[in-house]
């Protein structure tokens, strides 16, 4: 049997258990793979809703154009949807947002504008003003709103939450799912706790965002607000589709827990998903106490990995905001892994020829030359050579004529890339005082053998 065209595949998302994040939590703990559908996440159900409704309502008509604020999810799903139904589409979003969210829209031939993310929703240059402006302003257009459209709350009423219940043959306990738009975790909530009112829904927050101050005392806390990275969830703003009475309780992620259990559930769950998804899991270990043996938890994995490639799952950009400890070996791990090899140093005032039977002797290339305890060059075999084959008188000279210009001295903590790119054809080695205060000296072999160590 075939579909008549991609929209037909979307939904019927597998419910995977997770084995290795939750070792030591009580219940059980399930995904809802959202990325399985052809958009890669589970925006595409309400993306394809609210443009049916539209039109059963007179609202999109043919050859329009649709018009969205979107992180990047919501516009695919539109998007796939205007490929197949023939509309246009032109979408505002945030600075914030990756890279590849962007190019995907770009991609099925939508037209993106990027707004600043650190302006009040209400100033004219934020995605929801520009969006706005653009409905008024361009004929037969239509702005899908998913923030304020219910339809995004039914699709999931509607879709998600009868495929979860039937797919835990009723016995889910617990809901969980980032909270951005708010359709997803209502109309799932709404439906699941019509069967069964004892199943708690659970929202993830991020710091930066008004919701879960809200829930907890009704109160509208500007002093919430403030930029964070976290993409696909929380708000400075309380969106209709948000459904406060359906929310038992909210959980707040930080952008770096987030952002590295997005990593952890691609390492040990093998299962590629996005940014939001790492805040779900993460929120959901947070409250790993309130868990019973019993339990039944379905987690929404809201979006794909892909979209992500420059951010969550690039180790520089991780760095560069210091969630990842940075594990590039230095000076200090090298030795460390070598062992404790003490420095053979020449004295200046020694001969050539005595230097160079004691680096045959010990089967060194290269030596510190020293003068009343202090570095004062180095030389190689290749300096010996050349100078006998220039003055074969040399071989009784002292070894600070034919020396040239110290290896670098680096410290401790200097890392792997820096040394490396002080040894080269010239330089073959870098100096170090080691924790005890003495000399150590660094070559290219010691790298070799710690990287492959």
């Amino acid at each position: 049997m075939w579909h008549n065209n991609i929209l037909e595949t979307i939904g019927n998302t597998p419910l995977v258990k997770l084995n290795t994040i939750t070792k030591g939590i009580r219940g059980t703990l399930l995904v809802k793979v959202e990325t399985a559908n052809p958009g890669n996440s589970i925006k595409d159900r309400m993306a394809v809703k609210m443009i049916e409704d539209a039109e059963k309502a007179g609202l999109l008509k043919p050859g329009g154009t649709i018009i969205e604020g979107t992180s990047g999810n919501t516009g695919m799903g539109l998007a796939i949807a205007a490929v197949i139904k023939g509309y246009r589409c032109i979408f505002t979003t945030t600075d914030k947002q990756s890279k590849e969210k962007i190019d995907a829209l770009r991609a099925f031939g939508a037209e993106v504008i990027v707004c600043p993310t650190n302006v009040d929703p209400e100033d004219p240059r934020s995605y929801y003003s520009v969006s706005s402006r653009l409905e008024r302003e361009i004929p037969n257009s239509w702005k899908a709103n998913q923030y304020d459209n219910l339809s995004n709350t039914q699709a999931h009423y509607e879709q998600t939450g009868p495929e979860i219940w039937e797919q835990t043959e009723g016995k889910i306990t617990h809901f969980v799912a980032g909270v951005g738009t708010g359709g997803t975790i209502s109309g799932v909530g709404r439906y699941l706790k019509e069967k069964n009112p004892n199943i708690q829904v659970w929202g993830i927050d991020s710091y930066g965002s008004v919701f879960k101050k809200y829930k907890e005392t009704g109160v509208f806390d500007k002093d919430e607000i403030y930029p964070y990275i976290t993409e696909g969830i929380g708000e400075d703003f309380l969106p209709k589709n948000v459904d406060f009475d359906v929310i038992d309780l909210f959980e707040k992620v930080t952008d770096k827990d987030a952002a590295l259990m997005t990593r952890e559930i691609a390492r040990k769950e093998g299962i590629f998903a996005g940014n939001s998804s790492g805040a779900a899991v993460a929120g959901l270990l947070q409250l790993r106490d309130k868990l019973t043996d019993d339990a039944v938890v379905v987690v929404i994995l809201h979006d794909h990995g892909s979209r992500y490639m420059g951010k969550m799952y690039n180790d520089d950009w991780l760095r560069e905001r210091g969630f990842l400890k940075d594990e590039k070996l230095t000076a200090q791990s090298i030795l460390k892994k070598r062992g404790n090899v003490p420095i053979v140093t020449a004295d200046a005032e020694q001969s050539v020829m005595e230097t160079f039977n004691t680096m045959k002797t010990l089967n060194i290339s290269q030596i510190p030359v020293t003068q009343h305890g202090m570095v004062v060059g180095k030389v190689t075999e290749a300096d010996i050579l050349h100078a006998l084959l220039e003055n074969p008188g040399l071989r009784s000279a002292q070894v600070v004529e034919i020396c040239t210009s110290p290896f670098p001295f680096v410290d401790l903590r200097t890392s792997i890339d820096k040394i490396s790119s002080l040894i080269h054809q010239d330089n073959q080695a870098v100096l170090v005082e080691d924790e005890s205060g003495e000399l150590a000296i660094i070559t290219q072999y010691d790298i070799i053998n710690a990287i492959s160590g």
